[in-house]
Order: structure tokens, then sequence, then C-alpha cells
């Protein structure tokens, strides 16, 4: 499994863009949503929606449909 990424979102954004993603059956996950939590400025940075490179076209239609 080679991880593809699908997009940058804000925190909330992105887990709910997983759970859409799974309920698909398009496995998902977020990278860097816990950075900078002990400053309290990890709303501000970006999280990283990462799919399987195979699921990567379905994933964008997806997120282009719900756009």
């Amino acid at each position: 499994m080679a991880l593809a990424e699908l997009g940058r979102f804000n925190r909330n954004e992105a887990h709910i863009l997983i759970g859409r993603l799974e309920s698909d059956g398009i496995p998902a996950i977020a990278f860097d949503g816990e950075s900078s939590i002990g400053d309290g400025s990890y709303l501000f940075i970006a999280v990283r929606v990462m799919v399987d490179a195979d699921d990567l076209a379905a994933a964008k239609a997806i997120v282009a449909a719900s756009a």
C-alpha cells in the first residue's frame, strides 16, 4: 500500500471527510492532526488526508461531489 495525499483540510473537515470516505469503503487516515496541540495552534495547521494510491481517483471524486 502506497499512501497518496488527497488534500489538506482544517482539522474538523479532515475528520468528517475521513468518515465519508470510510463509509464508501475507502480507508483514510489523517496526518498532522495533533501537531502543536500543546500550544493551542493545532486548529491553524492543515491536516493531510491520506488514502491508498489506488483509491485516490475515487476519493477525489467524492471530494468534488461534496463541494
